[in-house]
């Protein structure tokens, strides 16, 4: 096509393959931890750690290794100091099998990257800690799918437009295909593009805090991979005829 959507985006976590499941597991495991120490109620180990978090994300980024740190500052403070090294190495150790986790494909992702890719120029923008990153677009086997890989510490609309401008491409040019409205869909519409939106089961709370009031006939969204393809070629017909 020479009109149109000239550039396709996909994200990775949640989006290629099964990632927040592991997290989830990990916070029920630390929430269970904490809760030999205090006993703080339904919901309040996962708030504490959740304002721990949202502090520390400037200092740490994003990843498993942030995640860690802000679960022992966490553990800490809701213990008042009273949670062992034992139980602190306990932390570090959920954190070193988070980054060995198998990197596992939901299903038809690749049919479906592979079909986008013939007829589109595909790149992976995705953030989160480099090294850890990299490990698994290695291990997906998807890496020879995509023109270039985009490893950021935030993805929102300057780095979006930063990143576009190294592609040469407009945003009315550019579609991105992601699980998170947040990092995935609204930052990408706020500068002209076009979004498909993928919901995965679960969602890290860091992510769910957005609506979109504008931009809306730019997007859309579908319940799984296989459905990728379709919808890409719709709103490029749509890009067309605007």
């Amino acid at each position: 096509m020479t009109q149109g959507i000239q550039l396709v985006g996909f994200d990775a976590d949640d989006t290629l393959w099964r990632s927040q499941d592991y997290f989830d597991e990990a916070q029920r495991a630390f929430e269970g931890i904490v809760g030999h120490y205090v006993d703080l109620g339904d919901g309040r180990v996962a708030d504490a750690l959740y304002a721990v978090e949202s502090a520390n994300i400037a200092v740490f980024g994003y990843g498993v290794k942030g995640m860690a740190l802000s679960m022992i500052e966490s553990a800490t403070q809701i213990t008042d100091g009273r949670i062992s090294a034992r139980d602190l190495h306990r932390i570090v150790d959920m954190a070193k099998a988070l980054l060995r986790h198998p990197v596992e494909l939901l299903p038809g992702i690749r049919t479906a990257v592979e079909a986008i890719a013939a007829r589109f120029e595909v790149v992976l923008i995705t953030k989160g800690d480099l090294f850890h990153q990299e490990a698994k677009v290695r291990d997906s086997g998807l890496s020879d799918l995509f023109r270039r890989i985009e490893i950021v510490s935030e993805k929102d609309a300057p780095t979006y437009a930063r990143v576009l401008g190294e592609f040469d491409a407009e945003p009315s040019q550019f579609l991105m295909i992601g699980n998170s409205l947040r990092s995935d869909i609204a930052p990408v519409l706020a500068l002209g593009g076009w979004g498909v939106h993928m919901p995965y089961r679960t969602t890290w709370a860091h992510e769910t805090d957005v609506s979109i009031t504008s931009g809306l006939e730019r997007m859309c969204e579908v319940a799984a991979p296989e459905a990728l393809p379709a919808a890409v070629l719709d709103l490029a017909m749509r890009a067309i005829a605007r």
